[in-house]
Formats: structure tokens, C-alpha cells, sequence
């Protein structure tokens, strides 16, 4: 029989593996927390950047668009993140509105939240051929960071929505020619929360390594327990359920559709 493993050994793992489950829980506890502001149109302005008449103007646009080709864009502006990412707060608000089409996620989010001065644009899985991380990694770096920076807010957002309707109107050649933009977009909150987690695992490891099983080995033996997602419906309730996604106002909504994260990020 092969040899068993020490139960120290054991006990660091387990100890690594909880954690790092606990601070997942906290991660995820602290997102089901996000509120969301209600879809009531196709540019949703909670920040309130815009004029009347300039949201109208969007509007018209993506609406035509929509008529057109049953793509679902919409523009959202939030007064703050809430704490979490760019990257979190549209993905988590992409599939609560359930942008695009139930059958084939043709959804897209163009996501602002000018306190911290980040941009998203978040894809549905069904246009993610189309409109693709590099891509509009270009259409925020060369047409809505511009002018964002002005204090353009209403040039920048038409600028990109201009840019996202061009290539899933099937004419990509303009962004497709323009300088590639670096990818070294890290958010370095998330950097240190990882070497931070990292660390703590490591420095328990190495304690139950050294320290040896000073208790016995009797009742020490049980495996090891994961701890549930936030809430009592696991990890999957929390995308749907925040804010007042529920209620949507001027018979807009979303068709049912979601997206897996694909897009790209930006900041002025």
C-alpha cells in the first residue's frame, strides 16, 4: 500500500482550501450586494451626463439599429461602481437586464462610471465574433477616451456607439486599420488581493508544516468542508436578483440574453 499522507499535510490543505473559499464568500457576499438602476430604455443615464436631447438622439440610433437587426445595444451611465470592477459591475448588469435575444445573446453594454473615470464595453456571447475584445479595445481607446478626457461625455458615448454599430453592421475595416491598443489593462486592487490571498495560504501551510500535529491525531481527521455561496441559492442566484432590475419602465427590456465576460475596459 502506498504511503498515507501526514495529517499535517492534510490539515494545511484543508486550511489553504478554506482560505481561500472564505475569501471567495467575501468576494462574492460583497457583489450580491450591487444595486442596479432599472432598464427603462435603451440609454439608461443614472449619472445624469446627458441632456434630454442628447440621450434622444442615442436612443434613435440604437433603436434603429435594434429594428433592424434585433442586436440589442444599450447605453448605461452609473454614479459609481460600488465598491467592485468595471469588469464585475457590467457583467453582473448586462445579465440582470438580460440584454439580447434569449436564442442568441446579441446583446452589447456600453457601461460608464464617471467617478471613477472607468468605461466598459460588455458582449454577448452571440456577438462576440463580431465585436471582439480587440476591437473594441480600439473603439475605447481612440474614439471614447479622447473625448471623455475633454469633458465630451455625449461626443464619446456617440463616437462608440457609432464605432459598435459600424462593425456589427458588418463594417469592421475602419477599426480593424487603426493602431492596436495594449492589453496590459490590470487592475491592481486585484493584483494585491491575489498576492495577498497567496500569501496567507502559503504562511499557513508552512506553519502546519512546521508546527507538526501537536494536538493528535484524534479528532482531527474530518475532510474538508466548503463553505456555500452568498445566499441560500448558491452562486447563480445573484445575477439576476440585484437592485430594481425587476421592475423595467417604458415597455423596454431585455430578451432574455447574457454575456460571458467578453469586451474590454477603459479609463481617462
Amino acid at each position: 500500500m502506498g504511503r498515507s499522507i501526514p495529517t499535517r499535510v492534510r490539515l494545511a490543505l484543508a486550511l489553504g482550501v478554506l482560505a481561500v473559499c472564505l475569501a471567495v464568500y467575501a468576494v462574492g457576499a460583497l457583489a450580491a450586494d450591487l444595486t442596479f438602476p432599472a432598464l427603462t430604455g435603451r440609454v439608461v443615464d443614472a449619472a445624469g451626463i446627458l441632456t434630454p436631447d442628447q440621450r434622444g438622439k442615442l436612443d434613435a440610433k440604437l433603436k434603429a439599429h435594434e429594428d433592424k437587426t434585433s442586436d440589442q445595444v444599450v447605453v448605461a451611465t452609473v454614479p459609481n461602481l460600488q465598491g467592485t470592477t468595471v469588469e464585475d459591475y457590467a457583467n453582473r448588469l448586462f445579465r440582470a437586464w438580460k440584454l439580447g435575444q434569449a436564442k442568441t445573446n446579441n446583446g452589447a453594454l456600453l457601461l460608464v462610471a464617471p467617478a471613477e473615470r472607468k468605461v466598459r464595453i460588455e458582449v454577448g456571447y452571440g456577438l462576440e465574433g463580431a465585436l471582439t475584445d480587440a476591437l473594441t479595445r480600439v473603439i475605447i481607446a481612440s474614439a471614447i477616451t479622447p473625448r471623455f478626457k475633454t469633458g465630451d461625455y455625449y461626443g464619446g458615448l456617440d463616437a462608440g456607439v457609432d464605432g459598435m454599430l459600424s462593425i456589427l453592421s458588418g463594417d469592421a475595416q475602419e477599426w480593424q486599420r487603426k493602431p492596436q491598443v495594449r492589453t496590459d489593462e490590470v487592475d491592481p486592487a486585484q493584483v494585491a488581493a491575489l498576492v495577498l490571498l497567496f500569501l496567507v495560504v502559503l504562511f499557513v501551510a508552512w506553519r502546519m508544516t512546521r508546527g507538526g500535529n501537536r494536538g493528535g491525531p484524534a479528532g482531527r481527521r474530518g475532510g474538508i468542508v466548503l463553505l456555500p455561496g452568498p445566499g441560500s441559492g448558491g452562486w447563480s442566484g445573484g445575477f439576476s436578483d440585484g437592485g430594481s432590475s425587476g421592475g423595467f419602465g417604458g415597455g423596454f427590456s431585455g430578451g432574455g440574453g447574457s454575456s460571458g465576460g467578453g469586451g474590454a475596459s477603459g479609463d481617462w
